[in-house]
């Protein structure tokens, strides 16, 4: 979640300059291609993640007020073929992300704290990924979860593909940090995860396939990050598109691209192609500013995302305007 004033300033200037336009949809069937949410019920998708039981299936979740449920959409369609309810869990208050693990769990945190600090405690949910795509209801294991250094705002919650380590990135107006929990999620206690590592304005991020890359995305732009031992490396800018409410990502199954999401009815979830991928889909690093191409429909794709993410930079300067007045208005 965002606060109201950030948002909706930063909406009327993507509308003033032309820049929400809908990027190419696959319709020849493909998987892992550029779609639209269909579905009427998923009007907030605030997180993404690959299936890797059912290829070119994506879970996804509402924001919050929405309850315990999770959804199966196929990129081939954009249409909804599986709601999973979650059962055993409390009511959620502000489901952020979703991230699948390599022991076969998804994740969901249930992590936004839009107060930035009103509760002293926030959760993660755990359910193996269903084997058959159909509507069912689920048992969960919820976590209880809280911060070494006080409790605050997150929307980004990531498994590591190979330890199956749980992280989860902060979202500050001044910046961020990322923090690591413990080996194990346990639920004979708090799982308290500390701080390490310090990043920007975060509102999703994914882990590659091999782990040794992290994409933290904001609301115009994403950086990659180097990824070895449970610490942040060397970064770099990442191809993003500009979006109207840029809220998720994750990469493919096969790492050979990003799938950006954004909130809103009939969302755009869009492609961009990384960097150093070979015939077997096997991911090196993510798309570098310059370096990429957006294999969002047949041709122009590339060209889509530059013009976005130009864009992108003219109206960041206006939108940290609005939050300066906005920061004001609160303080006065």
């Amino acid at each position: 979640m965002r606060s109201y004033l950030t948002v909706t300033g930063a909406a009327a200037l993507l509308v003033l300059a032309g820049a929400a336009a809908a990027p190419a949809t696959a319709d020849d069937g493909s998987a892992d291609r550029s779609f639209t949410i269909e579905d009427p019920r998923i009007t907030e998708s605030s997180g993404l993640a690959a299936s890797r039981a059912h290829p070119g299936i994506y879970w996804t979740h509402n924001d919050s007020e929405d309850g315990p449920y999770v959804y199966a959409v196929d990129s081939r369609t954009g249409k909804t073929v599986a709601t999973i309810t979650m059962r055993g869990v409390g009511a959620p208050r502000d489901v952020e992300a979703i991230s699948l693990g390599p022991d076969g769990n998804l994740y969901v945190g249930d992590i936004g704290d839009n107060l930035n600090g009103s509760w002293d405690h926030v959760w993660i949910y755990r359910f193996p990924e269903p084997k058959v795509l159909k509507d069912a209801t689920v048992r969960a294991t919820q976590f209880d979860v809280k911060y070494a250094d006080g409790a605050r705002n997150a929307e980004a919650l990531m498994v590591h593909p190979k330890t199956g380590r749980v992280y989860i990135a902060s979202k500050n107006e001044d910046g961020g940090g990322l923090y690591e929990g413990p080996a194990e999620l346990s639920t004979g206690r708090t799982n308290v995860f500390r701080r390490v590592g310090e990043v920007p304005w975060v509102t999703d991020g994914a882990f590659s396939p091999d782990g040794k890359e992290l994409v933290l995305r904001s609301y115009f732009s994403a950086r990659g990050y180097a990824f070895k031992d449970g610490r942040l490396g060397a970064d770099h800018p990442v191809h993003a598109p500009l979006q109207g409410q840029s809220e998720s990502v994750t990469y493919t199954a096969d790492g050979s691209a990003l799938m950006f999401g954004s909130e809103g009815a009939r969302s755009e979830v869009v492609r961009v192609d990384t960097a150093g991928t070979d015939g077997s889909g096997d991911s090196k690093s993510p798309s570098k500013e310059g370096g990429a191409s957006a294999a969002g429909g047949a041709g122009g794709g590339d060209s889509e995302v530059k013009g976005s993410t130009l864009v992108g930079a003219v109206v960041l300067a206006a939108v940290g305007a609005l939050v300066f007045m906005n920061r004001r208005r609160k303080r006065g």
